[in-house]
């Protein structure tokens, strides 16, 4: 029985579909006014690859092209109020549309800097839920990596001076998404397999915890079949790619109703104290988990071995006992991931020293 009722928002409008891109002119010139702009946010890896985001990028005289460099950190607080800033000195007026195109943390940023351009003062503000005081600008999110889910996320997850939490409330998802799983064809191997256990690990999380329902169990189940597939089986790139979009469409969903738990809870902490991308954090943990996940983990090391993937080991050596202090707390703070995994007595359960003893395993 669902206990904790939520009434949450999803995406208005999805393009979905091999050649999809192609559409998003046709989108935008139904936003467009007289003397209007459009906010390009894209990943700074396309400027001189993957000749098809700039080739069919619909890109007027008056428009701004910002190449976002996400490849050092996960997104800031400052790096979304200096966006911001930066849009509103060069304009001096809202733009007509944000558009993302990139992976997970680009499109964070474009949620993000959206609400950042009709809200006063530091994001630092809003981390947090339903902090938001007014909706955003129009944006569109175009992923060109599947797996973090953050094309249907209703948080836009930000690193700030003091913690690591999204922006989350009805006015975060993006208004339109394009799915094109073409997009995603040139993604490096162990890029794309720690992004997309991120998918996988969602779904398991979903499907596990004391929030999980009908409606979450029906979008996960399908989501952890076809990660299954995925990581599992021999698929052709193609067929592969275009799974891999859809169950992270649907391993949001599926997270939006119930939660996360153990693992991302122990992956904001190693995001937030030592910097670690969000999907490699998340694998480093989830391969310790054994106690918590079970048989999952076990799947997870199979996919692991089969695909090759370089997963370091014993990293937990070179970490000092503050920053292992600082990790766990971090961890210990985000409680409704700690309600979900154990239950509202969670804390009869789970102290800091116990999540150090897992930080120490990896």
């Amino acid at each position: 029985m669902i206990t904790n009722y939520k009434n949450f928002k999803s995406i208005e409008r999805t393009i979905y579909g091999a050649g999809s891109y192609s559409q998003l002119g046709g989108l935008l010139a139904n936003k467009r006014t007289q003397n209007g702009y459009v906010v390009f946010l894209i990943d700074h890896v396309f400027e001189h690859g993957l000749g098809i985001i700039k080739k069919d990028l619909p890109l007027e005289k008056t428009d701004m092209l910002v190449w976002v460099d996400v490849d050092e950190h996960e997104p800031t607080t400052e790096q979304v109020d200096n966006l911001r800033d930066l849009i509103i000195d060069n304009h001096k007026q809202l733009p007509d549309a944000v558009v993302g195109i990139g992976g997970g943390s680009v499109m964070d940023i474009a949620k993000a800097v959206s609400l950042m351009l009709t809200n006063e003062g530091s994001s630092v503000l809003y981390q947090g839920l339903n902090l938001i005081k007014k909706p955003g600008v129009y944006h569109l999110g175009i992923p060109t990596i599947s797996g973090t889910a953050a094309e249907v996320s209703m948080t836009a997850v930000l690193t700030g001076p003091v913690k690591k939490l999204g922006l989350k409330c009805d006015w975060t998802p993006f208004d339109q998404i394009i799915l094109d799983p073409t997009l995603t064809a040139t993604v490096p191997k162990n890029q794309w397999f720690y992004t997309g256990m991120d998918c996988y690990i969602h779904c398991v999380e979903s499907l596990t915890g004391t929030l999980m329902n009908e409606f979450s169990r029906a979008y996960g189940e399908k989501a952890l079949d076809m990660s299954l597939q995925i990581f599992l089986q021999d698929l052709e790139p193609a067929e592969r790619d275009e799974l891999l979009m859809v169950a992270s469409y649907f391993g949001g969903l599926s997270l939006t109703y119930s939660e996360v738990g153990v693992c991302h809870a122990l992956s904001y902490g190693l995001s937030k104290i030592l910097d670690y991308r969000h999907g490699y954090a998340n694998c480093i943990a989830f391969n310790h988990l054994d106690d918590v996940y079970g048989d999952s983990v076990n799947d997870f090391k199979k996919m692991v071995e089969k695909h090759e993937v370089d997963l370091p080991q014993n990293l937990s050596e070179n970490w000092s006992q503050k920053q292992l202090e600082d990790m766990a707390e971090v961890a210990y703070n985000l409680t409704h991931m700690w309600i979900h995994a154990f239950g509202k007595d969670w804390e009869q359960q789970v102290d800091r020293n116990r999540i150090i003893e897992w930080y120490k395993r990896m």
